[in-house]
């Protein structure tokens, strides 16, 4: 039996690298644009390249999450999120609303999490793609799932099966939080090791196959290591466990989610119209006539 085809939009991660992207896009009224636009094209795209019968979004909230909690500073570095993004993503929804896409959003998780969530509950019963604008959900990459993302520009896209994560990371994409774990993640402002850089993580998981297995070798001291890369890793133990925990996706979030409720197309072509007009999407128009 052909497996069902499901699309999970990364919304703030896409609205965020189309906003950085494009130049900047506004209506007459000044009201900008850009990454909405940005997310469309992204979309447009892979529904064209990938045919899915289903399509789900999943957003961010203002909201601190359990891993504020857990790390006072994560993503403490970031800058304040650009006025002009946060303008456009009411702007996001409503266009998702007039596309019948299902939106999921919920407080004390991140989007990332409903889309780990989203992936579990859907089991094997579907063939996912992750449309993304970053690379932090290719720990969640298997035989059913990819990441489809962008590569230099919002036209080039990159698709991460198991073999391009092993590829671009040199370790299994369930290997990626033990990853990120010991390289960190500056974008988050995940500690992991100081002075541990990717391709010595790499070499180290190649090795030991994640960071509870290392450590217990470092333990008994039978750990092959240099000196160096011994005593940074002893040295910053809690920083690695809590790196981790921080990485790790939470795939038990509880949402009502049903892949039947994803069904796409069946929408209003005059409401999603009527939408791009007001945005002056005009170039867009033409291709809701593909989708519906």
């Amino acid at each position: 039996m052909e497996k069902k085809r499901l699309i999970i939009i990364d919304s703030n991660a896409l609205l965020h690298r189309s906003f950085h992207a494009l130049p900047p896009l506004t209506t007459k009224s000044g009201q900008e644009t850009g990454a909405v636009y940005g997310y469309l094209l992204t979309l447009f795209k892979a529904i064209n390249d990938l045919k899915p019968e289903y399509v789900v979004a999943c957003f961010d909230t203002k909201m601190p999450t359990f891993r504020h909690e857990m790390f006072k500073d994560y993503k403490a570095q970031r800058p304040a999120t650009p006025q002009g993004i946060i303008s456009q993503i009411p702007i996001a929804k409503e266009v998702l609303e007039a596309f019948k896409i299902p939106v999921f959003a919920k407080e004390g998780v991140e989007a990332d999490d409903l889309i780990a969530t989203i992936c579990k509950l859907t089991g094997k019963d579907a063939e996912i793609y992750i449309v993304s604008g970053d690379l932090d959900n290719t720990q969640l990459v298997s035989e059913d799932i990819k990441v489809y993302t962008l590569g230099k520009g919002i036209k080039d896209t990159v698709i991460y099966d198991i073999n391009k994560v092993r590829e671009r990371f040199g370790v299994e994409p369930e290997q990626m939080v033990d990853f990120k774990a010991l390289t960190g993640d500056v974008s988050d402002n995940i500690p992991g090791v100081e002075g541990i850089g990717k391709k010595t993580a790499a070499e180290i998981i190649q090795r030991y196959g994640d960071i509870k297995n290392l450590y217990s070798e470092l333990s008994t001291d039978t750990a092959v290591l240099k000196p160096k890369v011994k005593e940074a890793l002893k040295k910053n133990k809690e920083s690695a466990l809590m790196s981790r925990d921080l990485a790790q996706m939470k795939n038990d979030v509880g949402i009502d989610f049903k892949i039947d409720d994803c069904k796409f197309g069946g929408f209003d072509q005059k409401q999603v119209q009527d939408i791009f007009y007001k945005l002056e999407f005009n170039s867009l128009i033409n291709k809701i006539k593909n989708f519906s």
